[in-house]
């Protein structure tokens, strides 16, 4: 009867909006305050009484392998396994394809997350509300301004009770600026809901001759939870929200990863994690320096910095905002501000690599420069070079490229 978890890892069609660095690692296992982006689901899941962890995904099984291998051993009270769809069945078609797999023990409920959120994951939270209320259903919401909610899916509730009135993914007009953090706890009786969707969706197929089967997103199996599932599912009396007043972002586009960078290695910090670097005159809290990577004592970090696997900064260098990947290279008096500079990248000497600093509470990492949006955080994808004494400013490079000229507002391809 103890509770299950899933966790939606999508495929390597999907995540285009995280190129280039999604060109070399898959998204959930980027390194976001120093661990996969997954690793914190799975951090999270670790404060409730689990003991099955599934990601489910259509990435080949070779992509997680390693990560299973090296998480089973850090997260040791639960198993982890990878649930491979045959083709993309959508955040609902995913569940219900693996519905003997997920109902096996006959769980009371199951969490699922998706893996590219960035939050504190108020799990223990939204089980005393499914208690408290004996909910089918709960959802984990948080508020953003009017602007920004008809990006995401909206809810209605009921201010006292807090049970879902309303939902609309996506909305084309404001209805509510609470909106769907991709966070759920689902009774089993999900599942049979998911068939009853799949069962409506294939008789409007059938009878509806204006039906245009190029509009459908992958193929007829396809369901998903937001457009699916969660708008009828409100229509019901036990469905409730559970609003988090802490921090929440998606980690959608590569730029996203800086400010998530940002808020975990914060939560880390408030809560005294033992593997971030201490404060000095050079080292401004909260920074992370993986035990491999090589940092002159004359360098100054911080804040809200990430340093990889055998990453070397050197002396006098400036690192602020960002976050250097595996094997990096930062040679001496360079300046690293609102970047992400990606693995075994090369920074010349008194370089200024650098992105427009944004809110962590903004939820997007586009800026307008001379009226035409650009990417906020400067990215240098794998293998780049940055020769020195060069000026790179909010642009977006791909991997194997070499600068030996100042770039501002570009991409390079």
């Amino acid at each position: 009867m103890s509770t299950k978890a899933l966790i939606l890892v999508g495929g390597s069609q999907r995540g285009t909006r995280f190129r280039p660095l999604s060109l070399d690692q898959p998204k959930p296992l980027f390194d976001v305050a120093g661990h996969p982006i997954i690793w914190h689901c799975l951090t999270a899941l670790t404060k409730i009484e689990v003991k099955e962890v599934f990601l489910i995904g259509y990435y080949d099984e070779s992509v997680f392998r390693d990560f299973i291998r090296d998480s089973s051993k850090e997260f040791p009270q639960f198993t982890i396994k990878y649930l491979r769809e045959y083709e993309p069945l959508g955040t609902a078609g995913g569940l219900y394809h693996f519905r003997d797999v997920i109902l096996k023990g006959s769980p009371k409920r199951f969490f699922v997350l998706n893996a590219d959120v960035c939050c504190s994951f108020p799990l223990k939270e939204m089980l005393q509300i499914a208690d408290d209320r004996e909910a089918e259903a709960v959802i984990l919401g948080t508020r953003v301004s009017n602007e920004a909610a008809s990006n995401f899916g909206c809810i209605v509730s009921d201010p006292t009770t807090k049970r879902v009135l309303h939902y609309v993914e996506k909305p084309e007009s404001h209805i509510s600026n609470l909106i769907n953090c991709g966070v759920y706890l689902f009774g089993s009786s999900i599942i049979f809901k998911i068939r009853k969707a799949m069962e409506i969706k294939a008789d409007r197929r059938a009878s509806d001759p204006l039906y245009d089967p190029s509009e459908e997103d992958g193929s007829e199996n396809v369901l998903r939870l937001e457009q699916d599932i969660l708008g009828p599912l409100a229509e019901e009396k036990n469905f409730y929200v559970y609003e988090t007043r802490d921090f929440w972002r998606q980690i959608k586009t590569a730029g996203s990863a800086v400010p998530a960078n940002a808020l975990y290695l914060q939560k880390a910090y408030q809560s005294g994690a033992e593997d971030l670097a201490a404060a000095s005159t050079t080292i401004i809290p909260p920074v992370y320096i993986h035990p491999t990577a090589t940092v002159d004592p004359t360098a100054k970090l911080g804040p809200n910095v990430s340093i990889g696997p055998r990453a070397h900064v050197g002396a006098g260098a400036r690192v602020k905002d960002s976050i250097v990947l595996e094997d990096a290279e930062i040679k001496h008096d360079a300046c690293v501000l609102y970047s992400i500079v990606g693995w075994n990248a090369r920074i010349g000497a008194w370089a200024r690599v650098e992105g427009t600093p944004i809110s962590v509470n903004q939820h997007s990492t586009t800026v307008l420069k001379n009226g035409v949006k650009v990417q906020s955080v400067t990215i240098l994808a794998k293998d780049c070079v940055v020769h020195d004494e060069i000026r790179v400013q909010n642009c977006v490079c791909l991997p194997y490229k070499e600068l030996k000229k100042d770039v501002v507002n570009e991409v390079i391809m």
